[in-house]
């Protein structure tokens, strides 16, 4: 019987089955940042295990409140940056130099076709763009990761989305997940990975393709999965020059990660995208999915546009390219908040920057702060925010607050109207 890509990358990393369905792999990364690692850190220095596997495999950041808002998140954050120092951790971005985790690191072609990744955070599933299997894990797990360099985890089935057809204008990567996780539920992939194939991926640009994979989770899914090809090696390509003689190479390297043509899927599905239409949330599930249409005229109060779903360069010309020559109502507020050093300059010779500012937005640094209610946009209780973040439960970006989840061009003309709106791109 053929393998699926995650059985194939299992079977390369496998250490031990101390169970039935249970593998225990060896990791090529080990991602940290600062709202979770501290208290791995922490407990490995009670324990008298303070030590870390190899620092060359240990990537860490400040990013969820940065700078930090407070003595307590002071503290994490100093935490993490000592520990960095005393165990040579050379890929440790701080203040300054930081960015949101999920697109700074792959940023920085951390990521390659068949690694194994894990870190304290649910949306580790966005690497899995890169064919890589990429996982979020709890405190203990993650202590496990940074001491021995290994991970156990449940040996995969996995669920195979060819998406045939071709997405409208106006209609991007944000729109497809929303409708594949209204599909599938926010239990329909629970311990499951979600291999996304067929020709609208494949026209897909990586930034995109992490969208995707970012929120894979929200329908419960381990991991989401991309394949590799010639995309995959372009983005990676000045990280790995030096290691191939050419990119068709290169190609041929990483399509070994490639699912055998008999793999077993325990469900196979299309999705047919051509008649698929800008999608935003309601309520507090991110299965709980409307068209743009159905939800026309609902009034909200802000409108963030960042994070690590939709925070990158793609996204943010998206967005301005709707909001040029245009302000936003006076009855939202925005912020934007590109999500790495590296984005924000590139935004910032482009142009983009001041077509946000000029339409009203206010523009912050690389954050992950109000994506989860913590800094740089929190709600108040009875407020709503049209976002291109992942995750919309009651209270995610503030207590008693509401989030709709959306593309950045549905949250750009959002702004403009002062409403849920399609934008001008959309050709229904």
């Amino acid at each position: 019987m053929g393998k699926t890509t995650a059985q194939k990358i299992f079977a390369a990393h496998l250490i031990d089955t101390p169970a039935e369905g249970v593998s225990v792999l060896s990791l090529d990364r080990v991602f940290c940042h600062e709202i979770t690692t501290p208290i791995a850190i922490n407990d490995l220095v009670a324990k008298g295990k303070d030590r870390v596997f190899d620092a060359s495999k240990i990537k860490a950041v400040i990013d969820h409140v940065t700078p930090a808002k407070d003595s307590k998140t002071a503290e994490q954050g100093k935490t993490l940056r000592d520990w960095a120092k005393r165990h040579g951790i050379k890929d440790f971005f701080d203040i300054g130099a930081n960015g949101v985790c999920h697109a700074i690191f792959p940023e920085k072609g951390f990521v390659r076709p068949g690694f194994t990744v894990i870190m304290g955070d649910s949306h580790t599933c966005t690497h899995g763009a890169f064919c890589a299997f990429a996982a979020g894990v709890g405190s203990t797990d993650l202590e496990v990761g940074i001491l021995k360099g290994v991970c156990t985890m449940r040996s995969p089935d996995t669920i195979r989305i060819t998406v045939t057809g071709k997405l409208r204008d106006g209609v991007y990567s944000k729109d497809l997940i929303l409708a594949i996780i209204k599909m599938l539920t926010v239990n329909g992939a629970t311990d499951k990975v979600i291999e996304f194939a067929g020709p609208v991926i494949e026209g897909m640009s990586m930034e995109a393709r992490m969208t995707l994979c970012n929120m894979a989770i929200e329908a419960g899914a381990t991991c989401g999965i991309c394949y590799p090809d010639m995309t995959t090696v372009e983005y990676l390509w000045p990280f790995i020059k030096d290691e191939f003689k050419s990119k068709e190479d290169a190609l041929r390297e990483y399509s070994k990660w490639l699912p055998d043509a008999d793999a077993e899927y325990v469900r196979d599905i299309t999705f047919d995208a051509s008649a698929l239409e800008p999608m935003v949330t309601f309520n507090y599930k991110p299965d709980q999915v409307k068209t743009v249409r159905e939800m026309e005229g609902t009034p909200v109060n802000q409108i963030y546009i960042g994070s690590c779903t939709n925070g990158r360069i793609e996204d943010l010309r998206i967005a301005a390219g709707i909001l040029k020559g245009r302000k936003i109502s006076p009855n939202v507020r925005a912020i934007v908040s590109p999500a790495t050093p590296k984005i924000y300059a590139q935004a910032l010779d482009e142009g983009l920057i001041r077509i946000f500012m000029e339409a009203g937005f206010c523009v912050t640094n690389p954050t992950c702060g109000a994506c989860l209610g913590m800094s740089n946009g929190v709600l108040a209780k009875g407020e709503s925010c049209a976002s291109t973040t992942n995750r919309n439960f009651n209270g995610r970006m503030g207590k008693g607050g509401m989030v709709h989840l959306m593309s950045p061009a549905t949250a750009a003309a959002t702004a403009i109207a002062g409403v849920i709106t399609n934008s001008p791109l959309f050709k229904g």
